[in-house]
């Protein structure tokens, strides 16, 4: 492969895991708007909970979610080891 050819890959890599994640801050963004007032309409009141929040509070929420899923999927091994024995 020529120079020219892998930047330009690397570049679309690039894009998509950006336009990936902007995607998925919308969507965390919208899920809160909906469901969080309806969820919890007393605390949204006293603003104990934030109605909507904000790309960067979306981002962090979006990076935490992700560190959770990591740990908790782990290899797979022990969770095949045990459907196996089921």
């Amino acid at each position: 492969m020529r120079k020219s050819q892998l930047s330009a890959l690397v570049s679309a890599a690039l894009a998509m895991v950006v336009l990936l994640f902007v995607l998925v801050l919308l969507l965390l963004k919208g899920l809160w708007a909906w469901i969080v007032p309806d969820l919890f309409p007393g605390a949204v009141e006293q603003g104990l909970i934030a109605r909507h929040i904000t790309w960067f509070a979306a981002a962090k929420v979006a990076i935490v979610l992700a560190l959770l899923g990591a740990l908790l999927k782990g290899n797979g091994r022990e969770h095949k080891r045990r459907v196996s024995r089921l």
